[in-house]
Order: structure tokens, then sequence, then C-alpha cells
């Protein structure tokens, strides 16, 4: 069967992938509801399409530059981690296939290769290094003076993530790294302490519990930090001239206490359903957070993207960019990094033919006006 589409990517890809690898992509938290609901919430928003708009051209270019770049389109390929579990080339194929199109790229502190054999491979178009803030500072101090000798233009710090999602999958599969995987940050490194990928059994940061013990030892260990707070935020961006982006924010809250604390933009994020099931769609707490914004700092957001007319609506309530995190993976599983080009064609070609027919010239030109939403059973706060 050709493969035509993001759906038919996925299927393709799944038909080359083992079962434990499968699940450690597709799984989530607990029931997996917000995993299905980043994507079903698109469907809660209709378009309003304008006609006799002169089409003839449609550009696609971001409508708010990234780091002073334009790129092809207002997506890019979200951090993930191991993407040698897709191809061997891992990353690095990733970072050569957004660099052949055009598109922006996060790296994971936890890929395989290296932030420099990436950076190397994906060139200006690999802009953000992902950070987890560990215990040992030491060892983030440490990633974020290489992320600046390396070219990365920001960081994209994780803050939903102060204990690890309970993901059944991983547990019954006893999901643990590959023995031919490392992690390419961490190879040869002289941190103190082993880098503990939170995933596996022997983590200790699974869970508020098992972090007790952490405290009377004399070595910090590089695991997620529970107590990381807005004030490392603002630490951050006292020791580096990288940008500072947080990544979680899904209430106007926390939108109003990342810009307090400096942060230099914002994505809308539940890591893909992976952390608290149950927890709002990123498209459903997009508005909120872009109301909250008012313009001072970009709004980016993630999760459940899956066709051209997902990120027409996303821009349409406001946000200036996208991300796609799994997709990539079925594209690289595919076909390497000639299978992460098709998935970014599919989405180029998709998006062009969305703005076309709802009469849209730019990327400026999708307002919220283009939507309407269905309004019968809509969550409100409390």
């Amino acid at each position: 069967m050709p493969v035509l589409n993001l759906t038919d990517l996925e299927e393709a890809a799944k038909a080359k992938c083992d079962k434990m690898t499968w699940d450690f992509w597709s799984g989530g938290a607990n029931d997996l509801l917000t995993v299905s609901e980043n994507s079903e919430a698109f469907l809660d928003y209709r378009i309003r399409p304008r006609m006799l708009r002169d089409v003839t051209e449609v550009d696609m270019k971001p409508k708010r530059k990234l780091f002073g770049m334009d790129f092809a389109v207002p997506c890019g390929i979200a951090p993930s981690s191991m993407h040698k579990l897709a191809h061997p080339k891992g990353e690095e194929a990733t970072a050569a296939a957004v660099k052949a199109r055009n598109w922006a790229m996060g790296i994971s502190s936890y890929s395989n290769c290296s932030l420099e054999d990436a950076k190397r491979a994906g060139g200006d178009n690999l802009v953000f290094f992902q950070l987890y803030v560990f215990k040992n500072r030491d060892t983030c101090l440490d990633l974020v003076r290489r992320a600046e000798a390396a070219g990365y233009k920001g960081l994209m710090v994780t803050i939903d993530s102060p204990y690890l999602g309970l993901r059944f999958a991983e547990r019954r599969n006893k999901f643990a790294v590959p023995p031919h995987l490392n992690f390419g940050n961490f190879v040869g490194s002289h941190y103190a302490g082993p880098v503990d990928f939170s995933v596996e059994a022997k983590s200790e940061s699974k869970g508020p519990g098992a972090n007790q013990n952490l405290k009377s030892k004399t070595v910090k260990p590089n695991v997620i930090d529970p107590a990381l707070s807005w004030q490392d935020i603002i630490w951050l961006k006292t020791v580096t001239k990288l940008e500072v982006w947080v990544k979680g924010v899904l209430t106007s809250e926390d939108a109003e206490m990342a810009i307090n604390a400096g942060a230099d933009g914002i994505i809308v994020s539940n890591h893909g359903g992976r952390q608290l099931d149950g927890c709002l769609a990123t498209l459903h707490a997009l508005p909120e957070v872009v109301t909250a914004v008012k313009g001072r700092i970009p709004v980016h957001m993630d999760g459940g993207i899956r066709r051209g007319s997902d990120i027409f609506r996303a821009l349409a309530l406001g946000a200036d960019f996208v991300w796609v995190g799994r997709p990539a993976l079925w594209g690289l599983k595919y076909n390497g990094q000639e299978g992460v080009e098709m998935m970014e064609k599919f989405l180029e070609d998709e998006l062009k033919l969305v703005m076309a027919l709802a009469g849209c010239q730019t990327v400026s030109d999708i307002t919220p006006e283009n939507l309407t939403r269905k309004t019968m059973f809509a969550w409100a706060k409390l």
C-alpha cells in the first residue's frame, strides 16, 4: 500500500518495528487518555474558509522568525530520546532531514548521537538543546557549555517531569535501553555518578518515595531533580547567553510565572501524554496561554499534530510555531533520513493546500476567525 500521509507512515513504520520499541514510542501515562485527546482535540474545531482571496501564491513561512531565521514552515521536529532505536544513524539522520527541507529541530538530552555530532549534521536548523535539570547541577552546566560551544541557539527546558509518569507498557515490557546503544551526550564524560535514564526499573527518579534516599548521598546523582522550581529558570538565565525556553506550560498562571522568571519562549506541551494522564490536551490549553502571554514572548505548541490542518488550527488559536515528535520517529524507522523528509513533505503539502482552500495567502492571515468551535461539553475552569 502506498504511503500517502502520516497515518500510512505510522502503519508502515509499525510493521518494521519490534513490539517493545513501538510500545515505548506510542505509549503514555496510565490509561492513555491524554495521548488520544491530544489528537482528538483538533476535531473540536472546524475551519471557516474564505473565498475569492487569490491564493495563486501561498507563503508558509512562520509569521515570527525563530532565532532570526526563516524556516520553510511553522513546524519543527521536537526533541525525543534515542533515535537509534529507529535507525543506525539516529539523530544525525533526523538532523540531516531538517537541514534538507529547512525545518527546525531540537535534540534531547537523552539522544544516542552527541549534541555535537547531531549539530554537524543539522547545521543551523538544529536550534534547540532540550535540557533536563539534574540533581547534579554541574552536569547541567557542562551540557549548557557544550551546547553553547556547538552553536545551539536555545535551551528547551523540560519542566513537566519532576517524576516519571506511570507508563504501564514500559513496565510490562520491562523496557531498558538496549545494550548496543548509549547516550551520546554522556559517553566518556567526567560527570560524577552514572547517568540514569528514567524509564529503567533501577531509576531513582521513579517517584516521590524513591527519591528520599538521595538526601544522604555525598555525590549528587544525575537524575532529574524533583525540586526544580522557577528559581532554576532564573539561575539558567544567569549562566548562559543561550535563550531559555520552558517546555510543559499548560496554564495561564505558569505562563505568567515563566515570563516573570525571564523565559524567552514557552512550549505548550504535556509531554505527548506521557506524564500526567487526564491533563489538558495541548490544543485546549493553548488559547489560555496565548491570552496570558499577550505577545510578550513566543508561544509554541506540540502534541497530537498529524495533519497540515492540525497545524492550521494551532496557528489560528495563536501558536507561533508547532512541533511534532512521534511522526519523525515513524519516518526514521520507515526509511531513515528519506523517511523523515517524507513526513516533512506530507505536512508541508497539506498545510499549503489547507491555507489555499481557507483563503490564507500567508501564515499571518490565519486568525481565530478561521475557526469555529464545538461548544457542547466544553471544559471550563471550576
